[in-house]
């Protein structure tokens, strides 16, 4: 089979040496298996020295379960969980989170994919009335999918608005990694420290083979995700191999090395389509994801030689994404054919 270098996705990249090495070491013999395997208890043990020990991590196989996992453990059927309008939850993931939890998902049109306490308020309504969804859960995602970061405090004044109504926020952390290699800042304080309180931890993206956690803050969320786990079919019986990659993942920030080089493969990117000015950015480049639009004959002509995804097929918009194992030689090569179509 040719080998093929893409933009279209971090879920097209490879897994990091040290992640396969361990995924081979953990093939040897016989282990227990859902999770009761010393893999499983170093990754946990990981974890929560990463985000503190009120984390309470329940390792999943992947990304939409990892949010329908947190989000059953936040609403029931009755309530409403809000949302940007272009969020996961509600674009990508096949009414997937709805559908499990029964809750009515409410998407807020944003410009930049973040949601704001002002973009928030207007839907804390009807608490208490049983003929309306009551809202109790607000989902947001680091990187947002146009590759938008929000900062500590961002995070923490919407935090803060719904505490006082009771209310939950979960953040889906699939590109975590690259907002907190942006802002150089940890894991914990863009978290549990700005008042999350559950979250989707991925790594697949970056670096991992496959498998994510979710990661409770709150005694009350973490009390049956065990049992939201297991009826989502996101329970594995070999569970060592899931949890054998969180073991060098987290080790000496693996992961932030990771996200540093993807982040900085996006700014060369960017650099180099600003060379050209049929071509315009669309939205801030703040992580490894960049949009941005190109002539019509021009992106019919690069669909020749790069596969990558449209994200508003109108207008011609384009999204490329950086992987961990994004090299030089690969955005040299697609400068060149930019050069050649424009």
């Amino acid at each position: 089979m040719t080998a093929m270098r893409s933009f279209a996705s971090d879920n097209n990249s490879g897994v990091h040496p040290t992640v396969m090495n361990a995924l081979i070491e953990a093939n040897r013999d016989h282990a227990p298996g859902y999770g009761d395997d010393p893999w499983t208890e170093a990754a946990v043990r990981g974890l929560k020295e990463v985000f503190g020990e009120s984390a309470e991590p329940f390792i999943v196989f992947n990304g939409t379960g990892a949010n329908s996992v947190a989000l059953q453990a936040v609403a029931r059927s009755f309530n409403s969980i809000i949302c940007a309008q272009t969020a996961h939850i509600y674009v990508d993931e096949c009414g997937a989170p709805a559908r499990m939890t029964g809750a009515t998902v409410i998407a807020v049109p944003t410009s930049d994919g973040k949601l704001t306490p002002d973009l928030i308020r207007p839907h804390l309504k009807h608490f208490g009335v049983c003929h309306h969804a009551s809202p109790k859960a607000v989902y947001i995602s680091q990187a947002t999918e146009l590759g938008t970061a929000y900062t500590i405090d961002e995070v923490k004044a919407i935090a803060d608005l719904l505490h006082q109504y009771g209310m939950y926020l979960h953040m889906d952390g699939a590109r975590l990694a690259n907002v907190c290699a942006r802002l150089d800042c940890s894991m914990r304080q863009m978290t549990v420290d700005a008042g999350v309180d559950v979250l989707s931890f991925g790594g697949t993206k970056n670096g991992m083979m496959a498998g994510e956690a979710v990661v409770a803050f709150r005694p009350e969320i973490a009390e049956h995700l065990a049992y939201f786990r297991k009826q989502s079919a996101q329970l594995a019986s070999k569970m060592r191999y899931l949890s054998a990659q969180f073991v060098p993942y987290l080790h000496n920030e693996l992961w932030r090395q990771n996200a540093l080089h993807a982040n900085r493969m996006a700014a060369k990117l960017v650099a180099i389509l600003q060379q050209f000015p049929q071509v315009r950015l669309t939205q801030k480049p703040e992580t490894n994801q960049l949009f941005f639009t190109m002539p019509p004959e021009a992106a019919r002509k690069l669909e020749e030689k790069y596969f990558f995804y449209y994200w508003n097929e109108a207008a011609y918009e384009i999204r490329f994404v950086t992987s961990w194992d994004t090299t030089d030689e690969d955005l040299d090569g697609l400068e060149v054919t930019l050069k050649e179509i424009l």
